[in-house]
């Protein structure tokens, strides 16, 4: 599948590393929102003074306007405070992301997240949904070219012929021979709903920060997806866009786990979608932590 025109994996390369960098990188609709706001928490002690998650994570990928230089994004990040650890978003895994192996110059940190790749379709259907007319009309994309009224239509006329079912793989499979580094961390969106509080800290204990007590209570809180949901204006709205990318409440949706049937998944969906993760993923215990979580062997 080729990147949709508001996106420019290529921009992410220009990043100047600082040492304490965090990288998140998740494949599209799997937790992407959590993970990002987890990592903020812990970097501030519980911070929610901001207005929009991607205002203090930034996602140097997203292309805010056609037309948008580069360089506006990339001074923007250079300004970043210098004396507060950064922490930034991407959909992508190395080369695409360049990779700083520990030790081999900035200290940068790597959190990698998935979410078993039948409930992030099935989200990412209805995710495309919510995209706002006018973000449409901005970029001259057809909403027809993007939407249908059921997930087994879309599915058909739309995932399959554009090739979508392999953007729940392909980073993935990028980032696992890496999954044993120092400075990389794998983390399952079935893991952090079994075991919030956990894995929270494993993250913690992963970016080398230690909340006092008082912070944990705020950072415990602030991570919930009752929480977040509470305040899903600060994790909808996208900084410095002319326009409204989307609707109120499309990125705080369900929070569930197991319920990819529930959105029309059916079985011979989910036999081809896994198919395509065959091929992608050949290492059999990477296409089964996908799916699954638990620990990354």
């Amino acid at each position: 599948m080729g990147a949709p025109p508001w996106l420019n994996p290529e921009i992410q390369k220009s990043v100047t590393s600082r040492d304490g960098d965090v990288w998140i990188a998740v494949p599209a609709k799997s937790g992407t929102n959590w993970m990002m706001n987890i990592v903020h928490q812990l970097l501030t002690g519980g911070d929610t003074n901001f207005d929009s998650i991607y205002g203090v994570v930034p996602w140097p990928e997203f292309v805010e306007r056609p037309g948008q230089n580069p360089q506006e994004v990339l001074d923007r990040i250079a300004a970043m405070p210098a004396g507060r650890r950064r922490a930034f978003k991407t959909h992508a895994g190395p080369p695409d992301l360049p990779f700083a192996k520990a030790g081999s110059g900035k200290d940068v940190k790597y959190v990698v997240m998935a979410r078993n790749p039948e409930e992030a379709l099935v989200s990412f259907k209805l995710f495309l949904d919510q995209h706002t007319d006018a973000f449409y009309d901005l970029w001259k994309v057809p909403r027809a070219a993007m939407t249908r009224p059921d997930f087994q239509t879309w599915y058909r006329e739309v995932a399959v012929p554009k090739e979508m079912q392999g953007m729940f793989f392909g980073p993935l499979g990028q980032w696992w021979p890496f999954r044993h580094e120092k400075n990389v961390l794998f983390m399952h969106f079935a893991d952090l709903k079994r075991d919030l509080a956990g894995a929270t800290r494993k993250v913690a204990d992963f970016l080398g920060v230690k909340p006092s007590a008082a912070e944990w209570g705020k950072i415990d809180a602030h991570v919930s997806f009752d929480w977040m949901k509470r305040h899903e204006g600060k994790f909808d709205t996208l900084a410095n866009t002319p326009v409204r990318v989307l609707e109120h409440g499309a990125m705080m949706r369900k929070g569930k786990t197991g319920a990819a049937r529930e959105d029309g998944m059916t079985d011979e969906i989910a036999r081809e979608l896994r198919a395509v993760g065959a091929k992608i993923l050949r290492d059999e215990a990477a296409l089964a932590w996908v799916y699954g979580g638990g620990p990354v062997r």
